[in-house]
């Protein structure tokens, strides 16, 4: 349990720095990811590196565009893909707040696992999930929408 505990108030951090900086901790996420990138990225490389569904990406992405933390531009190399990167101000947060979001440090974590202990854990969560009688309750991106109204 207090593995869980670390888990959860490293994440709850991250949550209270991202309202300090009028973010999401979702929108925190997508920032440290792409400022991890090395080079721009499409949405669906975000919703990938998130561990998300690409329309929950799509969605973050979007009201980080509209901050004016990111923006998108069609890539010189497939006009179909638009790219994703950091704009000035988004740089000059990351400057700032250099850190990763504890989101990221917890999916490149998952990533590692070997695939028999990635399949153990995700048996293991979808017990206690099941146990909490929480399989029919949304999962969203941690943090996204729920605690601050459409940023």
């Amino acid at each position: 349990m207090d593995d869980f505990r670390r888990i959860v108030q490293a994440l709850r951090t991250s949550h209270r720095i991202a309202e300090n900086l009028e973010l999401t901790g979702a929108q925190l996420f997508v920032l440290s990811v792409l400022s991890e990138a090395d080079g721009p990225l499409g949405v669906g490389d975000v919703a990938r590196e998130t561990q998300t569904d690409p329309s929950t990406a799509s969605v973050v992405v979007g009201r980080l565009v509209d901050a004016g933390y990111v923006k998108r531009a069609r890539s010189s190399r497939d006009t179909r893909r638009t790219e994703l990167s950091l704009t000035a101000k988004g740089h000059a947060l990351r400057r700032r707040h250099p850190q990763s979001a504890p989101q990221r440090r917890l999916a490149r974590a998952l990533s590692r696992l070997s695939p028999a202990a990635a399949k153990a854990l995700a048996e293991i969560l979808a017990g206690i999930v099941d146990d909490m009688e929480l399989r029919q309750a949304p999962a969203p991106m941690m943090f996204a929408e729920s605690e601050r109204s459409k940023k």
